[in-house]
């Protein structure tokens, strides 16, 4: 089963890190996830730039508004993602855990839907 860790930190923790202690972890993570990959466990993982860059669609009533940055007002920003292959939620948790950003903020582990069965479901 698929599972998306979903990667939130506060920056003001991450802020408070010193560069070579961030960057150490930074090293240490993406070795894992390398392992991770060749193992056939992390299919996807990606960093997202910062929250700046963000811009927001929402469309109520035909009218569609384009704000900048992230709706919700938060002290833990969306940071990145780890698409995995796990047995089960247990799996997907014992992997989340591996990663050290949850002293920085959270890990979010949601199972994801087969989109192929909603086609099927749908006649799509």
């Amino acid at each position: 089963m698929k599972y998306l860790l979903l990667i939130y930190i506060d920056p003001d923790l991450a802020q408070a890190l010193p560069a070579e202690e961030y960057d150490a972890l930074m090293r240490g993570c993406l070795r894992h996830a390398d392992t991770l990959q060749a193992q056939g466990t992390l299919l996807m993982s990606q960093r997202l730039q910062p929250v700046e860059r963000a811009r927001t669609l929402r469309t109520r009533a035909t009218q569609a508004r384009v704000t900048d940055g992230p709706f919700a007002e938060t002290r833990e920003l969306l940071a990145g993602f780890n698409l995995i292959e796990a047995v089960d939620a247990e799996d997907a948790m014992r992997i989340a855990r591996q990663f050290p950003w949850s002293a920085y903020g959270s890990i979010e582990v949601r199972p994801v839907d087969d989109l192929d069965a909603e086609r099927v479901r749908l006649g799509a």
